[in-house]
């Protein structure tokens, strides 16, 4: 199993969570489409949760948080064994009152059909940072009630997330955005971590140049690795979350099989500093 060494990062209210997780924004869909018809299909969800698997991110705007409770109830293992994240879109019909945010949030829970939501994200910042922070609030008697563990916010700039963290009364744990060699968001990186917020990469993979690639390439070669192994052990190491996703078994366990390997200084700053 890939799981055996897994890495747990704590969050700064004393809870923790796994260093890598899946996504699964196209899981439990016709042809692993986004925009794909629901099929309530569990397999890919149930093959990483066989792996080892155990953060699994999802969205109300993926539209499967019921596939994801699903796949959780039929693994048979119990419910605190697992991290499950989800996100509140900010379209207006989700955030435009209190009472629509509130709505939303429920209807998460009861998808999910989970006593709670370990993390839960503004999926993306609104216009003005005091409606983030009014959506926030509501967030807030979530956790104060115990049906949200933790909230974290998703796709923030550094100048977002500061007003966040000013004004609030319970901190954002996270913050979930675009990280990959060549858009690292390295000073968004280092804003989170002097904040006492993880930073969690979304498309570690998908956006990489083919240039960047071929150097990763030829860099993981020593280690017996693949570059995209290479990548999630760098970003793990950095102290970040990472959630790959994969529909294939054997992708989803090289996905997890990462933390066997350590990069020199030298690797590190080579991929710290690859162009777009």
């Amino acid at each position: 199993k890939g799981c055996d060494d897994m890495k747990f990062i704590k969050m700064n209210n004393g809870l923790s969570m796994p260093a890598l997780g899946t996504g699964t924004n196209t899981f439990g869909k016709e042809n692993n489409q986004f925009m794909g018809k629901i099929t309530d299909d569990t397999k890919e969800l149930r093959s990483a949760i066989d792996l080892g698997y155990r953060l699994i991110d999802t969205a109300i705007m993926y539209r499967n948080e019921a596939v994801i409770g699903k796949a959780v109830k039929e693994s048979s293992i119990d419910r605190s064994e697992f991290f499950i994240t989800s996100k509140i879109p900010t379209d207006k019909a989700y955030i435009e009152t209190d009472e629509q945010v509130k709505k939303h949030v429920k209807a998460s829970l009861k998808a999910l059909d989970m006593d709670y939501i370990d993390l839960y994200l503004i999926h993306f910042p609104l216009e003005k940072n005091e409606e983030n922070l009014r959506v926030w609030q509501v967030l807030e008697s979530f956790v104060d009630r115990g049906q949200i563990k933790s909230i974290g916010v998703s796709n923030f700039s550094e100048e977002q997330l500061g007003y966040l963290i000013k004004h609030a009364r319970i901190k954002p744990v996270l913050n979930q955005f675009q990280s990959y060699p060549g858009k690292h968001q390295q000073s968004l990186i280092d804003f989170c971590k002097a904040n006492d917020v993880i930073p969690e990469a979304y498309q570690s993979f998908a956006k990489v140049a083919t240039e960047t690639k071929d150097r990763l390439k030829e860099l993981a070669k020593s280690y017996q690795k693949s570059w995209s192994q290479v990548i999630l052990n760098y970003q793990v190491n950095e102290g970040l979350v990472v959630i790959p996703k994969s529909h294939k078994k054997e992708h989803q366990f090289d996905n997890m099989n990462v933390f066997d390997f350590t990069l020199t200084e030298k690797d590190r700053e080579v991929i710290r500093h690859m162009k777009h």
